[in-house]
């Protein structure tokens, strides 16, 4: 079994945790208020926004055995740079106020989840970033695009309300495979650990995002 083989494999218990949560079901299902996708965006926008920052201090913080990443981290870090802006722009085209979402801050669990993120790069092994790469990314593959769809249709909102999850549906699915190629070169039983042990912390982190953002009942 290749490690990705064993990534998907062992945290399969907490992805299912993940994909119950009652507003991920009900985006799905395009049953969202326009307020619960606002919120949506505005957490998005404020860890999105430190995607750069945190790929720049994995690459700095990884050990000499293994730097032959760095070519990776440079090649995210230049595919990411300024997604936050279109996240903006999603918020302003679906009638938020984008002044506000900014001066606002994020929410505890979206702090808590980018607090974390930069911990596990600066105190523990850098390679339990790349567990959040892969909840991340893996889940706007399998969910971004088949969400926006029903969700545009069922508020009435335009196409340019959903570049952020339109983009990443279908860019992140070519991530998921380059990422692939990627830790199946990761021999070391630490970080092989500490990808898999950093996967189950972040589906839960995100999932306190979700968890947080509005009451689930949208009628």
């Amino acid at each position: 079994m290749s490690l990705y083989e064993r990534l998907v494999s062992e945290t399969a218990a907490s992805r299912n945790e993940f994909l119950a949560i009652p507003l991920l079901q009900q985006a799905l299902q395009g049953d969202v208020t326009l307020d619960q996708y606002r919120a949506f965006l505005a957490q998005a926008y404020h860890h999105v926004r430190h995607t750069v920052p945190l790929l720049m201090g994995f690459g700095y913080h990884l050990p000499e055995r293994l730097q032959w990443l760095h070519a990776a981290v440079m090649e995210y870090i230049d595919e990411e740079k300024g997604h936050e802006e279109w996240i903006l722009d999603d918020i302003a085209a679906c009638g938020g106020d984008v002044a506000a979402v900014c001066a606002a801050g994020p929410a505890a669990s979206t702090e808590v989840m980018v607090a974390y993120a930069h911990d596990v790069i600066r105190r523990c092994n850098p390679i339990g970033f790349f567990g959040m790469v892969f909840v991340l990314e893996g889940t706007s593959a399998q969910l971004a695009t088949r969400a926006a769809d029903v969700i545009a249709r069922r508020l009435q909102l335009p196409l340019s309300a959903f570049r952020y999850l339109t983009s990443h549906g279908s860019l992140d699915q070519d991530h998921v495979a380059f990422y692939r190629t990627l830790i199946d070169k990761l021999d070391a039983p630490e970080d092989q650990h500490a990808l898999i042990h950093g996967a189950n912390l972040f589906y839960r982190l995100y999932g306190d995002i979700f968890r947080s953002l509005a009451p689930t009942t949208t009628h």
